[in-house]
């Protein structure tokens, strides 16, 4: 039986503020978990905050280092920094970029896996390079569960087929479905085993 899971990761680039939009407004009032989100930004995008929080139940904001991680609540990397999870914590970094992406998605799963282990959810939305698959590939080795979006509703699959390549996803969805399962995932582990892996739309191989 699956331990519960305590925290979602979510991570996209190009094409990955409508997919926040559509994947946060899909989340049922009161979800219970909290979702960190990397989202690749250049220099001008600011505000993401409140443009995000026109869409999403729960409430979002920039964390600052060593901020602890509250259940309920979505977070966004900061620009130019990569965020980590340590001992219930934010950790920003101002390492050098990782894929060319600071901050960078792979920094953030990685992390995640190490501190979460199997408690934690993964999900892989549009993109248009590759960092990220390794970071979903180390969650999956530590039995977290993986949730890519399906590349065929990517406004740019790039990532999606990454993320694919690199383990054997749990789930492959359409962008619109991927909020209610997380809903479903996080009732449903109150207690209860998570559901077995299912593939949906096309298989894909590695």
């Amino acid at each position: 039986m699956r331990s519960e899971f305590e925290i979602v990761v979510v991570g996209t680039s190009i094409g990955g503020l409508k997919a926040l939009q559509v994947l946060l407004s899909g989340l049922p009032e009161g979800f219970p978990l909290p979702v960190v989100i990397v989202q690749h930004r250049g220099n001008s995008e600011i505000g993401l905050c409140g443009f995000l929080s026109r869409t999403s139940p729960l409430p979002i904001s920039e964390p600052e280092d060593k901020e602890p991680i509250f259940p309920g609540r979505a977070y966004l990397a900061p620009r130019d920094y990569h965020l980590l999870v340590a001992n219930g914590s934010f950790v920003l970094s101002t390492d050098s970029p990782v894929a060319f992406a600071r901050p960078s998605i792979d920094v953030l799963f990685e992390s995640a896996a190490d501190e979460y282990q199997e408690r934690t959810i993964g999900v892989i939305l549009t993109g248009a390079n590759q960092d990220g698959a390794r970071g979903l590939a180390a969650i999956k080795m530590r039995h977290g569960l993986t949730v890519v979006e399906d590349p065929q509703s990517a406004a740019c699959r790039e990532l999606p087929d990454a993320a694919i390549a690199a383990t054997q996803v749990d789930r492959i969805l359409p962008l619109q479905e991927i909020g209610s399962y997380l809903g479903h995932l996080s009732e449903s582990t109150r207690g209860q085993s998570a559901p077995g892996p299912l593939w949906t739309g096309t298989h894909y191989g590695n």
